[in-house]
């Protein structure tokens, strides 16, 4: 509605025979007309929920796991692709590596100087203990033996992280046959994310083969108004609009973004995961009270400020009245509001500035 039609529209509604009280405005259906006045039902009753809140889902950091190559090596094979679901311990590539036989060359040569370093360590306990040798030789022998030991610990450690379990070590151990083939295993059960490397690429250490994620529970990046969070409580229910994906608010950040300044929060969605991707952008909805205050989403057009109460128009027979209400989060668009009303009334959503200019004008608002 442009300035003409409101200034003839608030000169038609001078014209009319109007009943005033402080905060009642009689009106007839004409007169809304001539104003742009048009009314709307307050929607189902709402406790303490606001939505529309965009999102991303993510998986949590710490259900993240990078798989790389323990040593330099080429890989032989790959055995599995992104999106491929994965167990524990499965195989994931093979790989050829002259360092990992170097390394179980290593262990063997400990294990052999540990196990000669125990024995001495024991024969001259005895004599020792016969008083055939000096103290100083039995500690000096109990000192190599502690060496030896603690080299064959190393050796064997080296081994785990090279990605050879504990059995094949034993086997190495009694079968003396170093190998080259390396195997690359899954740490968790879980699903590949990203394959980084393909048959025939030699890698150093450390290269980045595979990312795998468990993919249940998920977690919720959600972007909200500074205003929204002011009765935020870590714990509130958090919806995941059309995916039927629920969960807890698990925190609150302690800065705004620079670019639209909001705050991030973060959800963890413990039913419906499976629903929903890592990287999916949606909508989230968050409980924002653990009472049972009623509350309602409306129109901000609806909402006006009068003699520095926070108000409302409610039809009735004759017109409108005044109603005072409580903003309880504030959106761009919408706001969800709490008050003294029964839920069935219908309210004034636009036209509402002629409505206010009237209660204004009797009641000498500024």
């Amino acid at each position: 509605m442009n300035k003409t039609s409101l200034i003839f529209g608030l000169i038609t509604l001078s014209t009319f025979p109007l009943c005033y009280a402080v905060d009642n405005i009689a009106i007839s259906t004409k007169q809304m007309q001539s104003l742009g006045i048009t009314t709307g039902s307050l929607p189902a009753k709402r406790v303490g929920e606001s939505s529309g809140f965009p999102a991303q889902v993510i998986i949590p950091g710490s259900q993240l796991f990078i798989v790389s190559t323990p040593l330099p090596a080429m890989i032989e094979q790959t055995l599995v692709g992104v999106g491929d679901t994965v167990k524990k311990g499965q195989a994931l590539a093979y790989l050829q590596s002259p360092a990992l036989a170097e390394v179980q060359r290593g262990l063997l040569q400990a294990s052999v100087q540990n196990q000669l370093a125990h024995e001495n360590l024991s024969r001259d306990e005895s004599l020792y203990k016969d008083g055939i040798i000096s103290e100083s030789r039995y500690r000096t022998t109990r000192s190599l033996a502690l060496e030896a030991q603690a080299n064959f610990s190393e050796r064997k450690q080296m081994l785990r992280l090279s990605g050879m379990s504990d059995s094949a070590i034993s086997h190495l151990q009694s079968g003396n046959n170093p190998s080259s083939l390396l195997t690359i295993t899954s740490p968790i059960d879980g699903a590949v994310l990203e394959k980084t490397a393909s048959a025939g690429q030699r890698l150093d250490a450390a290269v980045p083969l595979f990312k795998i994620a468990k993919l249940t529970p998920l977690a919720l990046e959600i972007q909200a108004p500074l205003s929204f969070t002011q009765n935020l409580k870590i714990g509130a229910s958090v919806s995941v609009t059309g995916y039927s994906a629920s969960g807890k608010l698990t925190a609150i950040g302690h800065s705004l973004t620079g670019s639209n300044q909001t705050l991030q929060l973060r959800a963890t969605i413990n039913q419906g995961a499976e629903n929903l991707r890592a990287g999916q952008y949606v909508e989230a909805t968050i409980s924002t009270q653990s009472n049972s205050i009623p509350q309602w989403e409306i129109p901000n057009t609806a909402i006006s400020h009068i003699d520095g109460k926070i108000s409302i128009f409610v039809a009735t027979p004759q017109g409108f009245r005044v109603q005072s209400i409580r903003i309880m989060n504030e959106g761009a668009t919408n706001s969800v509001i709490s008050g003294d009303l029964n839920g069935d009334e219908k309210i004034a959503v636009h036209g509402v500035s002629a409505l206010k200019s009237s209660v204004m004008g009797i009641g000498g608002g500024q």
